[in-house]
């Protein structure tokens, strides 16, 4: 279940190039054009889920397995740290809706 006019959508169709982190049959991982901190991955599901409140009703399975991917870009990035943060609607920050969690890693970060 994909959404053609969704940018993330395009993305894990290699319609859209990105710097791929990691990939499975059920999750894709590229670096973030516009980071955060010294690492910040996009951690996004191959299917089309607008939020995480969605994918969490829908799929709790999968919203656990892309928590296990933020988990090993950490290892591979950072010793383990890292914050995953989900935006959710326009006022949350939410730009793209498609699902996606945001690995912030590489460094110490600040509250």
């Amino acid at each position: 279940m994909q959404d053609s006019e969704c940018l993330f959508c395009k993305i894990i169709n290699c319609e859209i190039p990105s710097e791929k982190v990691y990939e499975d049959a059920t999750t894709y991982a590229f670096k973030d054009i516009n980071p955060k901190a010294k690492v910040h991955v996009l951690v996004v599901p191959r299917d089309h889920y607008a939020n995480v409140g969605e994918l969490a009703k829908g799929n709790p399975t999968l919203l656990a397995h892309m928590v296990e991917v933020a988990q090993l870009i950490a290892n591979r990035e950072y010793d383990g740290a890292y914050r995953l943060i989900f935006n959710t609607g326009q006022e949350a920050g939410q730009t793209v809706f498609h699902v996606h969690g945001h690995v912030l890693t590489g460094e110490p970060l600040d509250e």
